[in-house]
């Protein structure tokens, strides 16, 4: 049996392999059918390895204690709402989720920028890991102003100090959506109206850096004269010329914000669904662009591992991934979060991309 110095150690090391700094990144959207129904989409990235993702349900009642440096002697947390969430890397690790009272939590890549508290061992019963901090709220809240105020109660910190920090995104079925950013000790909630997140630098900066591209609109530019020249666009969309086209987080916020604001508004959440997943199409990252010359650390399929979407007043989340591009969903209302047993099942149990055949006859 593995000893606990062992399987610390492990533990770390997942906590480093997420948070490095230089492959890891996520796009959120957020999109409202006509029907006044919101999805929440977005993708998570990681080309060094397989983050061994899961999806868990979690029933009502299910207690859980936090890692925190050292061990896992952190606070104990009870769930008093079921939810379902997708992990990485850890089953505890919670990246995003949605529980039964229509609550979405998420969190997102933020290096550099962000900066927990220092733990303190006297504070370990109220301490809770950053990885952690999305199972503790799916299971504790039902609106963005419970997830302020339980913010209170807590210490958010790093089971690793070496690594790097995240940021969240909250909303609930009332359609406010909140993101959460740490700096200096401190909590820093900031309400997103947008509805558009990526990583590093803050989300403040990313709303001012979008006046950079006030040129842009959707369309196609007219011809202009140019000296005895006429000048015509060479196709559809020449409105958007100069969209940054590389995969930094300011340049993803950027065509996030774009290609949300412009795409058709569907008649319901089920065809907002499809939506998001086809607009989240354009921030797949192919593996090998996140390093240079070749040296490629897994052989994986994308660097886009997995794409979800949520769709919190139907109490629904999708999801597909690197390995299998089928939109599989779990609807919440089938589940009875009194009597169902927690469970942690890996979103592939075949890794590699099912292909159909067409049978001509």
């Amino acid at each position: 049996m593995m000893n606990y110095k062992s399987m610390l150690l492990g533990l770390m090391a997942a906590v480093a392999v997420f948070q490095s700094q230089s492959s890891q990144a996520c796009t959120g959207i957020t999109l409202t059918a006509k029907d006044s129904t919101r999805i929440l989409a977005r993708t998570i990235e990681w080309g060094g390895s397989d983050l061994n993702s899961c999806y868990v349900v979690v029933p009502r009642g299910y207690t859980t204690q936090s890692y925190v440096p050292g061990g896992q002697d952190g606070m104990k947390f009870t769930a008093k709402y079921g939810y379902v969430g997708l992990s990485v890397e850890q089953k505890e690790f919670v990246a995003e989720g949605l529980n039964e009272k229509g609550l979405s939590a998420g969190l997102f890549y933020f290096p550099n920028y962000g900066q927990y508290e220092a733990y303190k061992a006297e504070w370990k019963s109220s301490s809770i890991a950053d990885l952690q901090l999305v199972a503790w709220v799916l299971g504790n809240c039902q609106t963005v102003d419970e997830v302020k105020e339980s913010l209170k109660q807590v210490h958010v910190v790093a089971i690793d100090p070496r690594a790097s920090t995240v940021h969240w995104r909250f909303a609930d079925v009332s359609g406010r959506q909140v993101v959460l950013e740490i700096v200096d000790g401190q909590l820093h909630f900031y309400e997103n109206e947008l509805g558009v997140l990526t990583n590093s630098p803050g989300f403040e900066w990313q709303l001012t850096n979008l006046n950079n591209y006030v040129n842009l609109y959707a369309g196609s530019a007219q011809p202009q004269e140019f000296g005895k020249l006429t000048l015509r666009s060479f196709g559809a969309g020449s409105g958007f010329l100069g969209m940054p086209g590389d995969v930094t987080p300011p340049s993803r916020f950027v065509r996030a914000a774009f290609y949300q604001t412009t795409a058709p508004q569907q008649e319901n959440a089920h065809q907002t669904v499809l939506q998001g997943f086809q607009i989240l199409n354009n921030f797949d990252i192919p593996v090998g662009i996140e390093f240079q010359g070749g040296k490629i650390p897994a052989n994986i399929p994308s660097a886009t591992q997995w794409t979800s979407a949520t769709d919190m007043r139907h109490r629904m989340i999708y999801f597909r991934t690197m390995y299998n591009a089928s939109i599989r969903s779990i609807d919440l209302n089938k589940i009875d979060f009194q009597r169902v047993k927690y469970r942690a099942v890996p979103l592939d149990t075949v890794k590699e991309q099912p292909v159909t055949e067409v049978s001509i006859r």
